[in-house]
């Protein structure tokens, strides 16, 4: 039984970043979807896109890596947990690593970096932290 379907995402992320796979399946969620879109548009990854081949729907996700190798995402963590959920407001949300890397946010409007929450004035719960 899984009781954070979002840090499991994360998880095969951070072991398919290890070995260095070219992509990785996740289960399918709404909220999955928008990190997954974020994590593209922050250029993250190179695309995602869902597939409902198999029996249960999946999203695949194309991991990014420079030239030479080198992990795009060096470190990808779950802030706000089932047990404690984290939420700041537009305030609050601080650029991570002097704007190197970013902060997924969960608004009301959506799924999407923390950048974006502070050029909209949204606050929300913080998902995650890549760099």
């Amino acid at each position: 039984m899984m009781t954070d379907p979002i840090a499991d995402m994360l998880t095969r992320i951070r072991n398919a970043v290890r070995i260095e796979r070219p992509h990785v399946e996740v289960p399918t969620s709404k909220v999955k979807r928008g990190m997954a879109e974020v994590l593209k548009r922050e250029g993250y990854i190179w695309d995602w896109n869902e597939s409902t081949e198999t029996k249960f729907p999946a999203i695949r996700l194309d991991l990014k890596y420079g030239p030479n190798g080198e992990r795009v995402i060096r470190h990808i963590k779950r802030i706000s947990k089932p047990g404690r959920r984290i939420y700041n407001g537009a305030n609050n949300l601080r650029p991570i690593l002097n704007g190197l890397g970013i902060s997924i946010v969960s608004t009301s409007r959506g799924v999407i970096s923390d950048r974006e929450a502070r050029q909209r004035n949204l606050g929300g719960e913080v998902l995650c932290e890549v760099w």
